[in-house]
């Protein structure tokens, strides 16, 4: 496969090809058609020809051929599609192999690992590393110490001390954006999401705890991270006719599920509800209103994660590596002060 045949088969320019998959721009391409070449390389395995690329950078070093891959584990998604934030940082990961000369070899889940005919297809096909995306547990975290010799994590839940990983740490980001609606005024703050070990509840938690505001059972919605978690949590929410004033979602995927729910019910955000959740992903920014969240920093996520992953592959380093990265609110226009005349 050569560049000219991907750029063939994904309807672009050789030159476009040449951007995206040297990664010589950070605005090579639109997402869907850098998407649609990572998926071409991906099935192909296309490798670059290092020599050939260090020449016309005017390199001249010898560069060995490449022979190294890596997988991505999704831990609480079923495929690399359910949830953009994810489908992002995976392609944050694949891009930053690949400038070091590994491929991304396939991508799998959880669920696949509890069939057990497909996680020996996984097994059987050998990848040198392995990247967690997102909370797992100690039983899934041994599966993988068994059957990969190199396993690096990345999401918003802290891991054990022994793991290498690249986090952005749920609880103060969650924390921060419970903290910033309480500094509206808002004092009957509702959480939708999931709650059992998520760090992301726990920061919520944290932060009603230290302004001595309760945690009210009725302001609590246990749902899966999804639209439809987030708009059948918000429905059951409005039914219990609480008298909340604003919602911290745990993501913004299940922001937007809420968002439907209430304003299906004919409520005003932020009016009447104000809305802010975790993550920032591409989509936040164009609903109405456009979403107050909290920015995760996903494609240095991505980047630091298959960096220290190739690290440990190629023996740099022998401790465990744990780096956790900044976040910031991404202030817009779901969020308003409270008025004692909702």
């Amino acid at each position: 496969m050569t560049l000219k045949e991907i750029a063939k088969e994904a309807g672009v320019s050789i030159s476009t090809v040449s951007r995206v998959v040297n990664k010589n721009s950070t605005n090579a391409a639109s997402k869907e058609v850098q998407d649609k070449i990572w998926e071409i390389v991906r099935r192909t395995g296309y490798t670059p020809n290092p020599t050939a690329r260090d020449l016309k950078k005017g390199h001249i070093e010898t560069v060995e051929p490449l022979s190294r891959s890596i997988a991505c584990l999704f831990a609480r998604t079923p495929d690399s599609m359910t949830d953009s934030f994810f489908s992002s940082l995976a392609r944050s990961i694949e891009q930053e192999a690949f400038k070091h000369n590994y491929v991304l070899k396939y991508s799998f889940s959880s669920f696949d690992i509890n069939h057990p005919s497909t996680f020996r297809l996984i097994t059987d096909n050998h990848v040198d590393g392995v990247v967690i995306l997102g909370r797992c547990d100690k039983q899934l975290l041994g599966t993988l110490k068994k059957y990969f010799n190199y396993v690096a994590y990345t999401g918003l839940n802290n891991l054990e001390a022994k793991y290498d990983q690249i986090i952005c740490d749920g609880h103060q980001a969650s924390l921060a954006a419970t903290e910033h609606l309480i500094g509206l005024g808002h004092t009957r703050i509702a959480y939708i999401g999931e709650t059992e070990y998520e760090d992301r509840y726990t920061g919520y938690c944290s932060a009603l705890a230290a302004h001595k505001l309760p945690i009210k059972k009725e302001y609590v919605i246990n749902v899966p991270l999804s639209s439809e978690g987030g708009y059948q949590g918000a429905k059951k929410l409005l039914e219990k006719k609480t008298d909340v004033s604003a919602l911290f979602c745990s993501n913004d995927i299940t922001a937007i599920g809420a968002m439907h729910a209430i304003q299906e019910a004919g409520l005003n955000i932020p009016g009447d509800i104000s809305i802010i959740s975790i993550d920032d992903i591409d989509t936040a920014q164009y609903l109405s209103p456009m979403l107050t969240t909290v920015h995760i920093p996903v494609e240095e996520m991505g980047q630091m994660t298959a960096k220290i992953l190739i690290d440990r592959i190629e023996g740099g380093h022998r401790l465990p590596i744990k780096m956790n990265l900044p976040f910031y609110i991404a202030n817009r226009e779901s969020c308003a002060a409270y008025s004692s005349k909702k």
